[in-house]
């Protein structure tokens, strides 16, 4: 339908303001709150998303889609819950202890969020036992960890070794990144997964979660 594509155009232009006027106009047209996430705010940010991973978009645009993409989702939030719509899955995310990069960090949040993930943003200088704390308390299906620095790649290690430890290894997937990750690493701390970029590593959360869903 016309809305939803102008949704999605809004969300790509990083137009907040519009979205305000759209997603009520959407919804007093009869769309479900479901409609609108998918076909409309998640689509326009899946663009941005692909356009990032092909370097044709930059930080900031991704940025700007994301602040216009969340103003559409608080407003259909309730309409969400009310029509029974759970998010796809639950991640925690941080920064790994020791390390105080954020910009990465926020980029996949975003990025994460447009696929429908529920995400809870640990911060930076995480410890490990604060990743699996809340995996356990907020039942993540999800942990994922950013190490920008090569003085605090083992510290994954560590994450690992606590999920381990916890009993939950079976149940959560460890997601990591950062510039001096690589698969080999990951390969040798016993994570998941690796990939290389935010857009690259939301489409591989969905692609987990959508499979355990199946799986369940």
């Amino acid at each position: 339908m016309a809305i939803l594509d102008d949704i999605s155009a809004a969300v790509e232009k990083g137009k907040a303001k519009l979205i305000k006027e759209l997603v009520p106009k959407a919804i007093e047209e009869g769309l479900s709150a479901q409609q609108i996430l998918n076909d409309g705010l998640l689509h326009g940010m899946n663009i941005v998303g692909d356009r990032f991973t092909r370097n044709e978009a930059f930080v900031p645009e991704v940025l700007v889609a994301a602040r216009a993409m969340n103003k559409g989702t608080e407003l259909i939030k309730p309409l969400l819950a009310a029509e029974g719509n759970a998010p796809l899955g639950k991640a925690c995310l941080g920064t790994v202890q020791g390390d105080l990069h954020d910009i990465g960090k926020n980029i996949v949040k975003l990025m994460v969020e447009s696929k429908n993930i529920e995400v809870i943003d640990l911060g930076v200088d995480v410890p490990p036992e604060k990743f699996i704390e809340t995996a356990v308390n907020e039942n993540c299906d999800l942990i994922m960890c950013s190490a920008l620095l090569t003085t605090t790649m083992p510290m994954i290690r560590n994450v690992v070794e606590a999920a381990e430890k916890a009993g939950i290894r079976d149940k959560v997937s460890i997601m990591i990144g950062g510039a001096p990750i690589t698969q080999e690493f990951c390969d040798q701390v016993g994570a998941d997964y690796y990939t290389e970029d935010a857009a690259t590593c939301a489409n591989k959360a969905e692609e987990i979660l959508k499979a355990k869903g199946n799986a369940e």
